[in-house]
């Protein structure tokens, strides 16, 4: 007589299991590695987009008053009568909806200067970009 010998072939070994794991491993570090670069190249898009509705905001501040938010009002200018000189005769804000100045994506506040250096016939507008560092080469502004 003789003996059957059932093997149960019904599982996966350590070893298979352990380079399903590797393969997953290498594919979510690619992604991430890939997604890095997305994700640093939308913040830079996301304060371009900023510092674009600014501009607009700031537009229709000086057909209404006559002149650019001085360095000193700054950007509140757009969101609350400024109280310093020159006081805006004509205020018809607030230019923001809602009224709130943002920071940029890397959680710093925007830069405004009037006149501007870089565009001395008007204002400068920027982000100091990712590296935080003013006049740095990946400013973020409304010259470029």
């Amino acid at each position: 007589m003789k003996t059957n010998r059932l093997r149960s072939t019904a599982g996966f070994t350590l070893l298979e299991i352990l380079l399903v794991v590797i393969i997953i491993g290498m594919l979510v570090g690619v992604a991430v590695v890939r997604l890095g670069g997305v994700s640093a190249e939308s913040k830079k898009v996301a304060a371009r987009d900023q510092i674009g509705s600014y501009k607009t905001a700031i537009g229709l501040y000086e057909v209404h008053n006559g002149n650019y938010p001085t360095t000193e009002q700054g950007l509140l200018a757009l969101t609350t009568q400024p109280a310093t000189p020159p006081a805006p005769n004509n205020w018809q804000g607030p230019y923001l909806d809602p009224p709130v100045v943002k920071k940029d994506p890397w959680g710093r506040d925007f830069v405004y200067k009037f006149p501007g250096v870089k565009l001395p016939s008007g204002y400068d507008l920027y982000s100091v970009g990712p590296d935080g560092v003013d006049g740095s080469e990946d400013d973020i502004g409304n010259w470029q």
